[in-house]
């Protein structure tokens, strides 16, 4: 093992964000099992899948803002509200829990 690879818990941790944000078909569940399979504390990969379901959500707005701006107006469209702007200029907004996405 290189001395700049990742330790099994981080990369399945990274594994799992990835695969949620992305939206992967697997969503993955083979990582979520391996955390557990580590001992990782339900607390923990909790956090992990909060930050990768608002990064994700967070991107799925952003594109339906960008495509709301330009396509025609939809009739019996909800307006789209993106709540991204932070006034302390971060590089992105906490999760509904708090938690920090970066």
């Amino acid at each position: 093992m290189s001395d700049c690879a990742l330790d099994r818990v981080t990369l399945a941790m990274v594994s799992l964000a990835a695969n949620i944000a992305a939206n992967h078909p697997k969503k993955g569940l083979c990582q979520l099992e391996r955390l557990r399979s580590y001992g990782v504390s339900a607390e923990q990969i909790e956090m992990v899948v909060d930050i990768a379901r608002h990064l994700r959500d967070e991107a799925g707005q952003m594109l339906d803002h960008e495509f709301a701006m330009a396509s025609i107006s939809i009739p019996d469209q909800p307006p789209v509200s993106l709540e991204l702007a932070n006034p302390a200029g971060a590089c992105c907004s906490p999760t509904a829990k708090g938690n920090p996405c970066c």
